[in-house]
């Protein structure tokens, strides 16, 4: 073999055993950006996607060459904190893990997705392949009120918790946050307004119920009134 030949092999052979050597730091280095990227988008805690997760969601049904209307829900427990204060709030994840898988289910089985957007708030994104939205609303609000069970002191516990939801019908190119999520807010604080326990479905003209019946603004909300005010 020519000495040419013999230095092309070595640099191979050198080239693929460094290849080896740096294999399992690369696939390690792969693993925590997949794990990164993953913790970006979804809850610590139910493991449902976050806020960043349903806008990036929403951003590939807003790409998709199929995009049509879409339902949004919003839903919001009713008195959570009652459930933290008495049985902890370990106790209190428990169960909202249990509702988020309910929620999951229901948006699963209408071929959308779902999240949990901050403490005891959640939504889902439906493509709107009916317009019963009064069905659907009810679906939530019925499966959501049914017992959940956990192990508070090594002693089984019966914990039931309702829900108000409002849903309403917007384009995939309407912005999330500001339009979809928005009117979905309002119907469900009507819903709130009107009893707890129930839905609501957004009407075109339907704004807040009075303040006094409401628990604040959210974040969003402030974040909006900033925007109107700048």
């Amino acid at each position: 073999m020519s000495l040419p030949l013999i230095m092309i092999a070595t640099e191979l052979v050198a080239f693929t055993l460094g290849g080896l050597t740096m294999w399992p730091f690369i696939h390690q280095l792969r693993n925590r950006l997949d794990d990164a990227i993953w913790r970006l988008q979804h809850d610590p805690v139910t493991g449902m996607l976050n806020r960043a997760g349903l806008l990036a969601a929403h951003a590939t049904l807003t790409g998709a060459d199929t995009a049509g209307p879409i339902i949004a829900v919003l839903i919001d427990l009713d008195d959570f904190k009652p459930v933290n204060d008495t049985h902890g709030h370990d106790r209190g994840d428990d169960v909202l893990v249990a509702i988020g898988d309910r929620i999951v289910d229901i948006a699963a089985l209408h071929g959308g997705i779902a999240a949990r957007l901050s403490g005891d708030e959640f939504a889902a994104l439906l493509p709107a392949r009916t317009d019963d939205l009064a069905r659907i609303g009810d679906t939530f609000v019925a499966l959501i009120s049914e017992p959940v069970e956990v192990t508070a002191d090594g002693k089984p516990v019966t914990v039931t918790v309702t829900a108000s939801v409002g849903l309403t019908l917007a384009d995939t190119t309407d912005p999330l946050d500001e339009v979809a999520l928005r009117r979905a807010d309002i119907a469900m604080y009507h819903a709130k307004h009107n009893g707890r326990n129930r839905h609501a479905i957004y009407e075109p003209g339907m704004g807040m119920p009075a303040a006094a019946h409401r628990r604040g603004p959210r974040l969003r909300d402030r974040r909006l009134n900033d925007e109107v005010t700048a």
